[in-house]
């Protein structure tokens, strides 16, 4: 069941970052894409790109925003450039709605150019998804063609 939940707030975070433009190279709890690896000893869930920009996302969980080692994590991920380009890499961090203000308020204590390399994405908190089917309405209209 928490497997679910995760999986889900990574899909918000994939989704919100293709209405960036971004591509997905790796993604955590995915079919088709393999996982990508720490960085820095940190779990990331994305890892993206945009022609020749790369974003790296994380999804933060209720416990994972009382760690007291959040700040640092999103330090390092934040300061983060490609390795023969030296670019900058976007961090793209999913937050619960009802959160979003507080993890604002932790990240205004970094420096300027620390949060220039931050997006922050609103994620509602949905419990597990549905896995009820809907159903058409059969259309028992007359078709145009016969």
């Amino acid at each position: 069941m928490l497997d679910l939940v995760k999986r889900k707030r990574v899909d918000l975070l994939v989704d919100q970052l293709w209405r960036y433009g971004y591509l997905t190279l790796k993604r955590k709890l995915g079919t088709y894409l393999p996982e990508p690896e720490k960085v820095g000893g940190f779990d990331i869930d994305i890892v993206s790109h945009q022609k020749k920009d790369y974003a790296i996302g994380v999804t933060l969980s209720v416990d994972e925003m009382n760690n007291p080692r959040l700040l640092e994590k999103i330090s390092f991920l934040a300061t983060r450039h490609t390795k023969f380009t030296n670019n900058n890499v976007t961090l793209f961090l999913g937050v619960p709605s009802n959160h979003l203000r507080k993890v604002r308020q932790l990240v205004e204590v970094l420096g300027d150019d620390i949060k220039k390399n931050i997006k922050f994405v609103s994620i509602p908190e949905t419990g597990v998804p549905s896995t009820t089917v809907k159903r058409r309405k059969k259309d028992t209209s007359k078709s145009l063609f016969a």
